[in-house]
């Protein structure tokens, strides 16, 4: 029989469990299975430092999602591609200054600098990512007058860019996300994905945020009451 030290003991191991967000339980060894995608989401040059719109220590996740991606057979990347002159520029706007907000057809839009113009080179993916099995590129925000953070749904909510019908296609029940930035493109794609029907994965030591006006902390809370799952890279089963 227990004694009344191993009964509290046990007690008490069960009562710190309950405090502790499910989350850090986590196995360390969540193994991506040929029903797992990884999608990697805008790394690119404007967002990386020097670029125009740089998100703090963006760099730092490259290294990250390409150890993490040797996991992947399955790898999707997103790249911000909108044309010269696009709705959500500041540059657009007169008397308006990035990142404050204005009113459009389909909602709340916060105008950023111009950015990942296509045929730009600060369009381009990170050359240094090497991710070779990747097998889809997807580019948003190509439509002028919408903006598109997510992978799979613009701004407007309802214009598809056909990454669910794809990944659907493929028998993908399982989505892990990384890349830039955690408030705005990451965060919207793991909401459209749960949306859609996906187990969503957002891996946080692989990404970085914007971080403006609360933007940060709303994501987070947002994704968590959409039921994503906030993991680190280290619980993800990498072979040596």
């Amino acid at each position: 029989m227990l004694d009344r030290r191993q009964v509290l003991a046990a007690l008490g191991t069960t009562a710190l469990a309950s405090l502790v967000p499910s989350a850090l339980f986590a196995a360390a060894s969540i193994k991506p299975d040929d029903a797992s995608v990884l999608l990697v989401i805008d790394v690119q040059n404007c967002f990386l430092p020097g670029g125009s719109l740089a998100v703090k220590e963006g760099e730092q996740v490259v290294p990250v999602i390409n150890k993490m991606a040797k996991a992947f057979s399955n790898v999707v990347m997103t790249q911000d591609w909108h044309t010269p002159g696009h709705v959500s520029f500041a540059s657009v706007h007169s008397g308006k200054k990035p990142f404050e907000t204005i009113d459009l057809p389909y909602g709340k839009q916060v105008l950023w600098p111009d950015h990942c113009v296509q045929g730009t080179d600060g369009a381009s993916l990170s050359k240094d990512l090497s991710i070779p099995q990747a097998e889809l590129i997807i580019r948003k925000g190509f439509h002028k007058d919408v903006d598109s953070y997510s992978a799979f749904l613009e701004a407007d909510g309802k214009t598809s860019t056909g990454l669910a019908g794809y990944l659907k296609a493929r028998k993908i029940k399982r989505v892990f996300v990384a890349g830039l930035a955690t408030d705005f493109c990451v965060a919207w794609t793991a909401l459209d994905a749960r949306k859609a029907g996906f187990e969503v994965y957002v891996v946080e030591d692989a990404c970085r945020g914007i971080d403006t006006q609360g933007s940060l902390a709303k994501a987070w809370a947002d994704m968590a009451k959409a039921g994503v799952k906030r993991i680190q890279s280290a619980d993800i089963a990498v072979s040596a």
